[in-house]
């Protein structure tokens, strides 16, 4: 049973990869400040897969406490790294912020794997990477332009990083690029867990829905696209999970590995933001208040991915379409309001 190690394991994606992961039979570790995330899904993890996940509570950003989990765990195979800053909105207003803490925990992380000789690594990358990409969908020779955000920018950094990295060290890399993870687990155990105020179209979504937040605001409606607004690829985090396991068994066995290897992840279509809006509508019956604002710095116009390298290398095969991401999203949400409402009845001496 071969150990890896996930930073950022109790996240949204590293939550969903970690039960993927057991499910293959590898045995999981994790390392997470919790700075932006709860170790309540852990607790949903155990549920799911009968196992009891370790979590460093370590700021991959402090060397030191980075290299004592190495010194704890020799055995590590490989490393799936998840832990960055995510929100592009907040990186537009807080540059520098996100160049930090995204860009100096993945070098104190390579530090670390090049003294402890980790074979595998696999990299959590990014669609944001293309920019505004002169054509879609992309493939993974699509020229990168500029990033349309700090955000963005830490991605394509920490490629480039990596790719350097890899020519010098022994380490098999593997960047996933991928597009807009959504949906939760369908046990809904685990899913989006948004600590603040939630960035991403879905959780928005979800949270409007259940009265959470008073609407939703497109931003823009006058874009080049069906009906003005941005064209996003929506991908269901468990079939995302599930391309991180077949990541690092595609590294495994490969017997010759080159330096890095690309692949993007997306479900090769594209969906406009009121087309996401509309189809929650229909699969769930709730209607939402939404309204047309200006457009957001940072926003790409349009990109969805050509998954065809994905497929073919990796064997990967998405099994979740637009209506299951929505509904699962949906029932997760759910999930959390009765949970919240049953606590807060504890809290007060109700049954």
């Amino acid at each position: 049973m071969k150990k890896i190690l996930v930073t950022g394991g109790c996240g949204y994606i590293g939550s969903h990869t970690i039960v993927d992961l057991i499910e293959d039979g590898f045995e999981i570790i994790s390392v997470d400040n919790n700075s932006r995330s709860s170790e309540q899904l852990l607790k949903g993890i155990e549920k799911i897969t009968g196992k009891k996940v370790k979590n460093y509570k370590v700021d991959l950003c402090d060397f030191n406490d980075t290299n004592a989990i190495f010194v704890e765990n020799e055995d590590i195979a490989g490393i799936i790294h998840f832990a960055a800053y995510k929100a592009v909105g907040e990186s537009v207003e807080k540059p520098l912020l996100y160049f930090e803490n995204n860009l100096v925990s993945l070098i104190n992380l390579l530090k670390c794997v090049e003294f402890y000789k980790i074979p595998y690594f696999v990299f959590s990358s990014s669609c944001t990477v293309y920019g505004n990409p002169d054509h879609i969908p992309v493939t993974e020779n699509t020229p990168m332009k500029p990033a349309e955000s700090p955000y963005g920018y830490t991605k394509q950094m920490g490629e480039q990083i990596i790719e350097q990295f890899a020519k010098v060290n022994k380490t098999a890399c593997v960047l996933l690029r991928y597009f807009n993870p959504a949906g939760a687990h369908p046990s809904a155990l685990i899913g989006e867990l948004p600590i603040d105020k939630p960035q991403n179209l879905v959780p928005v979504i979800t949270q409007s829905a259940i009265g959470k937040l008073p609407g939703i605001t497109v931003f823009g409606d006058d874009y080049d696209t069906r009906d003005g607004s941005c064209i996003r690829d929506f991908i269901h985090v468990s079939d995302l999970a599930h391309a991180h396991t077949l990541a690092m068994r595609y590294l495994m066995k490969k017997e010759i590995t080159p330096d890095t290897e690309v692949f993007n992840l997306g479900t090769g279509s594209g969906f406009t933001v009121l087309e996401t809006v509309k189809t929650f509508e229909k699969v769930t019956g709730v209607s939402l208040n939404y309204k047309i604002g200006p457009r957001r710095p940072g926003d790409v116009i349009a990109i969805y991915a050509n998954n065809d390298k994905a497929r073919q290398q990796l064997g990967w095969e998405p099994q979740f379409g637009l209506e299951d991401i929505l509904s699962t999203a949906w029932k997760w949400e759910q999930k959390l309001s009765e949970d919240e409402k049953l606590f807060s009845r504890r809290n007060i001496g109700l049954n």
